[in-house]
């Protein structure tokens, strides 16, 4: 599992990169400063978890277990429903979208608490 995590993490922190440059560069004028900082957020959360990412592909390899894959799943359903959610609401302007959102938060929550118990189990 440690190979998805880390496959993961490279996948999601080149596309915040990707995708947060495209906010700097080519949504500026396009999207007023509201929207422009909503899809920005998108973008630095992926970018945080893509490093959370990582650190569960490190420890994966170290101590694998449950709490470790459920961790790396739940960052990677966060940024999927968080990010994504954002991304999408700024760039089709469906406000109904904005109501994934917190799914995708409660999801980095359930994985920061997964690592916790995951980091608290070991020896």
């Amino acid at each position: 599992m440690a190979r998805l995590w880390l496959l993961l993490s490279a996948l999601t922190g080149f596309t915040g990169v990707a995708l947060g440059a495209f906010a700097a560069h080519g949504l500026k004028s396009r999207l007023g400063p509201e929207h422009l900082a909503v899809f920005q957020t998108g973008s630095h959360y992926q970018l945080l978890h893509a490093l959370a990412l990582f650190g569960v592909a490190l420890l994966a390899l170290q101590a694998p277990g449950r709490l470790v894959n459920l961790a790396g799943g739940c960052f990677a359903l966060g940024i999927l429903l968080f990010s994504g959610s954002l991304y999408l609401l700024t760039l089709s302007g469906i406000a109904g979208l904005g109501i994934i959102t917190p799914f995708g938060g409660l999801a980095f929550l359930a994985g920061w608490l997964c690592l916790g118990l995951a980091a608290w189990r070991l020896t």
